[in-house]
């Protein structure tokens, strides 16, 4: 009940353009309406007094982390001492207020500026001819590579800038396109981020793997590290990578990077789920699991090593030349057979020991989505860049970093954020997951990402830190037929949502999730 007052009155203050510190407990009220949010549906019975009450906790405990408390707790052990301060404040992520999380994220980043203003930004040349057509002919002749020879030399403390703001910000480095005139700094560096994106996820460069699942039209997209012994030249590149992850935190530029989230899990250091995690990255080893787990007797488990064996063309067993047979090796995602123990090529799998060749086959992929080497390389580059402590803190706060990024939105032809529909198309943004909304933005828009800042608050300008492309609410087009009959439609290249007023929260869901699967099915209309 807690963490549901601590998401409601997010969204309160986002409607209010407020921070949680400057709202009075008077002012947090509940009606009906707010119902429709199942997370808020149990605090409906709760005394008014006592919801204001446990609020001023909520709100005192909050200033309290903000003001003092969280400069003074050593982040990086939650690893290392279960029963530290740090571990017990991840637990308690779901009482911290967005605003309390961003607040101190940006005092730290800011407080390890290393670059002054008298020190001039590093500058880069990159040849865009080096791509000719849109095709990379060269893994040496992409931008991430041309960029990486040329600062490998500049040391780390000069990339690290504070975060950006309004008008033309300062980045960690300046880019010059040979042969061609660019104005201001802005352009050319978020074009330069966006293809080294695109580089990452194309052939061109190894250092990135379409995760297995995407065989079996899961998680289709996304990728991984690839898990293969790395030469010096891909530790440097790996390297440069997390300092771009690090840069992109300080210019508050979006980076198209569809990752996995074991791949985010690794980067903060939180383990793996070995369900979920090993579901989501490759469903089929997951399934092929299952089936030794779920064997019910010897004949069942004979069936089934007869049909991998049949599928591999594996060979009999020595114990018995007519009965097909699986032994203790496994096919790596490079599509390298390997053993799974010391001798595995020639020990059999048994009723007795397939729990065992399960548990092995489980083991070997997560350690390969666990990548630590790569991972290594990757985490050195970042905390070059951000402080290390503050990977730990991006754990505690990264699944609610998202859920306000759409905060600055117009509202046209009289729409206001109060009207009921409004209110059902934000609720059900809240319950996407983080999937859904990346198919929701590129719906919206027809890009990749968005800029994820906020308008600022307290009386600050607007324009100060906004997105430049506001997303707009607007009605639909015409008046003709009932609301929950109709479907939404976007103007792309306004960013314009054009939004019937759907009469439940369950309309609005369903409509949505049609809206993004669909978008790109052209008997869909």
């Amino acid at each position: 009940m807690d963490v549901a007052l601590v998401q409601y009155i997010n969204r309160l203050c986002r409607h209010l353009a407020i921070t949680p510190a400057r709202l009075h407990p008077h002012e947090v009220y509940l009606d009906p309406g707010d119902a429709a949010d199942p997370r808020v549906a149990s605090l409906l019975n709760v005394p008014m007094e006592s919801l204001r009450l446990r609020f001023a906790l909520l709100q005192s405990l909050n200033n309290s982390l903000e003001s003092f408390f969280l400069p003074l707790v050593e982040l990086r052990q939650t690893l290392t001492y279960q029963n530290s301060i740090a571990v017990l404040l991840c637990e308690a992520k779901g009482l911290i207020f967005y605003d309390t999380k961003v607040t101190v994220m940006n005092r730290v980043l800011n407080a390890t500026v290393q670059r002054t203003a008298d020190h001039a930004a590093p500058e880069i040349t990159l040849d865009p001819l080096e791509i000719v057509g849109g095709e990379i002919r060269s893994s040496e002749n992409t931008y991430l590579c041309q960029a990486a020879r040329q600062l490998s030399c500049v040391p780390s403390s000069q990339l690290c800038v504070k975060l950006a703001s309004g008008g033309d910000p300062t980045y960690a480095f300046n880019i010059r396109f040979t042969g061609e005139e660019v104005h201001g700094t802005s352009g050319s560096f978020r074009h330069f981020l966006w293809q080294v994106c695109k580089e990452l996820q194309s052939s061109a460069l190894s250092l990135l793997l379409l995760c297995p699942s995407a065989a079996a039209n899961r998680n289709k997209g996304k990728y991984i590290l690839t898990p293969c012994p790395i030469s010096y030249a891909e530790e440097q590149l790996l390297h440069f990578f997390g300092q771009l992850l690090g840069i992109a935190i300080r210019a508050d530029v979006p980076l198209p990077l569809d990752l996995l989230g074991s791949f985010w899990k690794g980067l903060v250091g939180e383990c793996l789920d070995p369900e979920q995690d090993l579901q989501e990255a490759d469903v089929l080893t997951y399934n092929y699991i299952k089936k030794f787990e779920n064997t019910s007797d010897e004949t069942e488990l004979e069936a089934l090593c007869a049909e991998i064996s049949s599928l591999h063309h594996s060979g009999e067993s020595p114990d018995s030349p007519s009965r097909p047979c699986c032994t203790f090796t496994y096919v790596t995602m490079m599509g390298d057979e390997v053993e799974l123990c010391q001798g595995g090529r020639s020990l059999t799998v048994s009723w007795e020991n397939k729990d065992m060749y399960a548990r092995a086959v489980r083991s070997l992929r997560l350690r390969e989505l666990q990548n630590k080497e790569c991972m290594t390389a990757v985490r050195a580059g970042l905390a070059s860049i951000i402080p290390l402590q503050l990977l730990t803190f991006l754990k505690v706060c990264i699944n609610t970093l998202f859920s306000s990024r759409l905060a600055h939105t117009m509202y046209q032809v009289g729409l206001m954020e109060t009207d009921q529909h409004i209110e059902f198309f934000w609720i059900a943004l809240e319950m996407f997951t983080q999937e859904e909304l990346c198919k929701f933005i590129k719906f919206a828009c027809n890009q990749e990402r968005i800029p994820f800042t906020c308008p600022c608050k307290d009386g600050g300008p607007d324009t100060a830190h906004v997105p430049p492309y506001p997303m707009k609410i607007a009605p639909p087009d015409g008046a003709a037929g009932q609301p929950d009959s109709r479907y939404i439609r976007v103007e792309t290249c306004m960013f314009m949502v054009k939004l019937p007023q759907y009469t439940s929260l369950d309309v609005m869901l369903e409509k949505l999730r049609y809206a993004i699967h669909y978008r790109e099915d052209p008997l869909s209309g």
